[in-house]
């Protein structure tokens, strides 16, 4: 085999072209370095970072809506409060913008936590029509949830869950529509009212029931797009729009001027803050021995407050929940941790199940009950944003440049 000789000349040349290539792929990594905004270490260590997204749902601010006021169907664009004479419109109930339709379905979780008794009960309706019957005529979707969390005793509390129907559907003059308008609403609200205090009273009459022993009550009714909640007590729901917590009512306790002001007008009085220092709340069904006789006026009523608001897309879920679950964590600490785990597993079961461990975790000192409720399936939620890789980037500092640009010289030169 012959071999052509290759001239000294030329063969510099080409160690030269090299090592110029060489130093132009090192200055090319750091320019790279540079365009994505890495932080300049002067120093003689190289530094390392990784660039990644962050996908934990940030708790924005949000506003309440007031008690007993209807929520304008542009709520989803403007979280300011309504002012208290404003109605949901006819023409707003029927905007294009609203135009959506809840596909319902729920789940619960209940745990006995820290006490000896377990006081709770609740009800789960996701289809209210379907169990009435035809005899009712309701707007579409319709549901009917409560949480009722009793104390000095269960009695009360599982007396109303036994006779919840009753009360709510049948010995009240039920509002029959197909169509949800401001007229009804209204009839909506003064049956609600009736069903609390037809609840109330027939506690009272009731002689398996303690004196001593009584609930706090909350509901949620959806009829269509229209989520009404009446709550008397300090259970709380929580609505999620678009990650953001809305609380859809007011926790009644003593501490609370608005609640205190009534009591003390009423003869009450407040004390370390308990009601006549005896209880913790200043609404309640039962508790006949803190009331006045039928027909008087008592610090402590049964009478409900009423949110209500229009659904549209955005709306996701509604956490209902004893006091249990909001005397350790905030409406909106309860709302992230439900959105992420239908995330990732689409069970409302299990979010309730997971919001109840986290009270847990949190020592809570009450019994636990919660209600999730969620106005679409999986196929219609809004795609989580997908994770963003994480890349890994060199920083060279002028010195660590230098030292490579002379290793290239001296590996050419040899």
């Amino acid at each position: 085999m012959v071999f052509r000789p290759v001239k000294v000349e030329e063969k510099r040349r080409r160690k030269k072209k090299k090592r110029i290539k060489m130093v132009a792929e090192a200055e090319l990594l750091c320019q790279s370095v540079a365009a994505l905004e890495v932080k300049y270490f002067p120093n003689k260590e190289s530094k390392i970072h990784e660039i990644e997204g962050d996908d934990a749902i940030s708790p924005p601010s949000f506003d309440r809506v007031r008690a007993s006021e209807s929520v304008l169907a542009e709520l989803s664009t403007s979280q300011e409060d309504v002012r208290p004479e404003e109605r949901i419109s006819d023409a707003a109930l029927e905007s294009p913008a609203v135009q959506f339709v809840p596909c319902i379905r729920s789940g619960s979780f209940v745990d006995i936590g820290p006490r000896r008794y377990m006081e709770d009960e609740h009800i789960r309706i996701d289809d209210l029509s379907s169990q009435l019957g035809s005899l009712y005529n309701f707007p579409k979707p319709s549901a009917f949830y409560g949480v009722f969390d009793g104390h000095g005793g269960p009695e009360a509390a599982a007396y109303i869950r036994k006779n919840v129907m009753k009360f709510f559907f049948e010995d009240v003059s039920f509002p029959q529509t197909s169509e949800v308008d401001n007229v009804f609403l209204q009839e909506l609200e003064n049956y609600l009212t009736k069903a609390f205090l037809l609840a109330d009273s027939a506690l009272a009459d009731d002689c398996t029931v303690n004196t001593s022993s009584g609930t706090t009550a909350l509901t949620a009714l959806i009829f269509g797009r229209l989520l009404m909640v009446a709550n008397a007590g300090d259970c709380r729901a929580v609505l999620c729009r678009k990650g953001e917590a809305i609380e859809m009512s007011q926790d009644h306790r003593p501490i609370y001027p608005s609640e205190r002001k009534r009591v003390e007008e009423l003869g009450g009085f407040i004390d370390d803050g308990y009601l006549n220092g005896v209880l913790s709340v200043t609404r309640a069904l039962g508790d006949w021995d803190m009331k006045l006789p039928k027909g008087s006026s008592s610090p402590l009523i049964a009478e409900p407050e009423f949110r209500q608001v229009i659904l549209t897309e955005d709306d996701e879920f509604l956490i209902i929940g004893c006091d249990g679950i909001w005397d350790v964590m905030s409406s909106q600490h309860a709302v992230s941790l439900v959105r992420r785990g239908l995330r990732r597993h689409d069970d409302p079961d299990q979010c309730a199940r997971d919001l109840v461990m986290e009270a847990l975790r949190l020592n809570t000192f009450d019994n636990l009950t919660v209600i999730i409720v969620c106005f679409s399936s999986l196929d219609h939620r809004e795609p989580s944003p997908p994770r963003q890789r994480k890349l890994r980037c060199c920083s060279l500092s002028a010195e660590a440049l230098c030292s490579l640009r002379s290793l290239l010289e001296g590996s050419a030169s040899n």
